[in-house]
């Protein structure tokens, strides 16, 4: 099974905490995925998931449901969620 978490690079750069791809757009990293080197998304993933517009949960919901079909929302409309 192939999972694209496929977020854009300019939510990747607002939501990376260490800094990496502003380091590597002042050239202070080399071969950075997405900057000065290639990315090449799947071309037919079993699922994608874009999370620039998902929440944990329902990203999580998503996957496990492709994982184990029925299982999650058995699971949810009992009441139980997903924790952050």
């Amino acid at each position: 099974m192939e999972v694209h978490v496929s977020t854009p690079l300019h939510v990747c750069e607002r939501r990376d905490p260490k800094g990496l791809y502003a380091r590597a757009r002042a050239g202070l990293l080399q071969q950075f995925t997405g900057i000065d080197d290639p990315y090449e998304a799947p071309e037919a993933p079993d699922l994608e998931l874009d999370t620039s517009g998902l929440t944990i949960d329902i990203a999580a919901s998503q996957l496990l449901d492709v994982v184990f079909p029925g299982a999650v929302s058995n699971v949810l409309s009992r009441g139980a969620a997903c924790r952050p």
